[in-house]
């Protein structure tokens, strides 16, 4: 008999663990469902993104934004945090609307839904990330002239480096570090304020106004100056002296004479509307992103609608000089890139391009064979042609057989010296006898070269750092009257930049023109891919 009762009690508890192996069992396939189904929804949604398939297969599927750890918490808080303040970096936020991820996360009750979601989350973090750092839009797709090569981070080294590091971190140091991101970002917040509040008020309606002038045209004048923080408030109607040095401060940080006039240039920008000046704001902070990478500790930055060239050296600028850039033509108009300035020669020959040669110099010798006597006709030996055994008329722009130089002299078309940062462009910097140009106000004449107004003292400044006395080296060498090279010790990165909107280190900003129509450009792209002008209340 207790042998029975032993033998039912054994019977008993195997009956009782059967039973919690099987609800055991039951509870965990559904959960086991899930999770297969969450794996495959990830696989397929990922199978079109060679990095995220990549990425999410090497880590056995596991989640970085949809779980239920802590650490993918911490990742799903600072994105949808970051998000929340991609409007104030000009980014088009439809493409990543922390809204819209926020109801799709709540909406996402199944494996295959979360599946779905894990993905399209590291897909939106990929763009916004890419789209921080280096840029909306892709230059070379909107001008021939936006040549400059933009840095970008592999979409799976994105991703791993995202996954080991701080969320927060790693998505604050995506934002463009440089000074002039972070005023040009504090610009664009105070401008959309002043939009909210109606923006600079009506148009002056004058086509100029000068000291003496009174009426309803000089109080537009005045409280647009005053919207614009150029004036302190006041209830003037006479143009007076306080009125002409608010217009000279104008003029002074966009790039105008600064006569006091309030002329025909000075109203148009004068009247240009707070809209317009954030769009140029806005334009300004993707090219800071097409260009977040180091300049280099000492660089040459030349900004074409600024017509000037600069030295810069630790941040701060050791030498300035005005210069005359590209004709606002199709084949003429500067090139923006970076390269590396090697070398400067010393009475440099000018080697004529060929687009030169053929477009306006061959129709000129087919009319007179003497004509552009100053330049050699060379042959394809290097040997110089006699213009009296020429018959130009015979050939035209595909068969002209000649190379055109100058030699070196002050007439030379590249003055004295060249400053050369060898490059596909053929572009370089370099001096002019043509020196008129430089007291124009906008000074866009050339072939495409930078003309430098001090070209000597600009040698002096780069050769200071590889000898005693540049100034006695270079003169010494100019007097030769031989083209000679000299290379430069350190080479010096160079930046040629197109920028209408230039913040000042002290607070506010300068406003350059559109003179190639560039920024329009940029900013209609910008649109087609989302961007908006925002307006803040209060």
């Amino acid at each position: 008999m207790i042998r029975a009762l032993f033998q039912i009690t054994i019977m008993h508890r195997f009956v009782a663990v059967l039973a919690v192996l099987f609800a055991v069992s039951m509870a965990g396939a559904p959960a086991d469902a899930q999770v297969t189904a969450y794996k495959q929804a990830v696989a397929q949604a990922a199978s079109n993104d060679k990095a995220l398939a990549e990425f999410y297969k090497a880590r056995k599927y596991k989640s970085i934004w949809t779980g239920r750890n802590g650490k993918d918490g911490q990742r799903r808080k600072a994105f949808l945090a970051a998000l929340a303040k991609a409007g104030n970096h000009g980014l088009p936020i439809k493409r990543y609307d922390p809204a819209v991820i926020k109801a799709q996360l709540k909406a996402s009750k199944t494996g295959k839904d979360r599946g779905r979601m894990e993905v399209e989350m590291s897909r939106m973090f990929l763009q916004y990330a890419g789209d921080l750092r280096s840029g909306i839009v892709n230059p070379r797709k909107i001008d021939s002239g936006l040549v400059r090569s933009v840095q970008r981070w592999g979409r799976l080294q994105t991703l791993v480096a995202f996954e080991k590091s701080s969320p927060k971190g790693f998505l604050k140091q995506l934002v463009p570090s440089t000074p002039e991101y972070v005023r040009l970002m504090k610009e664009k917040l105070r401008l959309e304020k002043i939009l909210g509040r109606g923006g600079y008020g009506p148009k002056v309606g004058a086509a100029s106004l000068k000291v003496g002038a009174t009426g309803g045209h000089v109080v537009a004048l005045r409280n647009r100056l005053i919207a614009m923080k150029y004036l302190k408030r006041s209830a003037t109607q006479i143009y007076d002296e306080k009125l002409k040095k608010a217009v000279q401060l104008f003029q002074l940080d966009h790039g105008l004479p600064t006569d006091g006039v309030a002329g025909k240039g000075t109203m148009s920008e004068i009247n240009k509307p707070a809209a317009y000046r954030l769009q140029t704001i806005i334009v300004a902070m993707e090219r800071e992103r097409w260009f977040n990478r180091p300049r280099g500790k000492r660089h040459v930055l030349v900004n074409l609608t600024d017509f000037t060239a600069k030295i810069v050296d630790n941040g701060k600028v050791t030498f300035v000089t005005r210069s005359v850039v590209g004709k606002n033509q199709s084949d003429r108009r500067t090139p923006e890139f970076s390269d590396v300035m090697e070398f400067m020669i010393i009475n440099p020959t000018w080697n004529v391009p060929r687009s030169i040669a053929i477009k306006e110099y061959l129709p000129l010798l087919k009319r007179n064979p003497n004509a552009v006597g100053h330049l050699r006709l060379v042959d394809s030996r290097g040997r110089t042609v006699s213009r009296g055994s020429v018959d130009f008329a015979q050939y035209n722009a595909q068969t002209f057989p000649f190379n055109m130089k100058q030699p070196p002299s002050r007439g030379n078309a590249l003055g004295l010296v060249k400053f050369m940062f060898p490059n596909k462009y053929n572009i370089y910097l370099h001096d002019t006898p043509s020196k008129n140009l430089f007291a124009r106000n906008v000074r866009a004449f050339s072939h495409g070269c930078i003309r430098l107004q001090q070209p000597f003292d600009f040698a002096y400044a780069l050769l200071a750092k590889q000898m005693a006395n540049p100034q006695e080296f270079f003169q010494a060498k100019l007097k030769t009257g031989l083209e000679t090279r000299v290379d430069l010790k350190e080479p010096v990165p160079v930046h040629l930049i197109y920028r209408t909107a230039i913040s000042k280190p002290k607070g506010g900003v300068q406003y350059r023109r559109d003179i190639y129509g560039r920024d329009a450009k940029i900013f209609s792209a910008m649109v087609k891919a989302g961007v908006v002008l925002r307006s803040v209340g209060g």
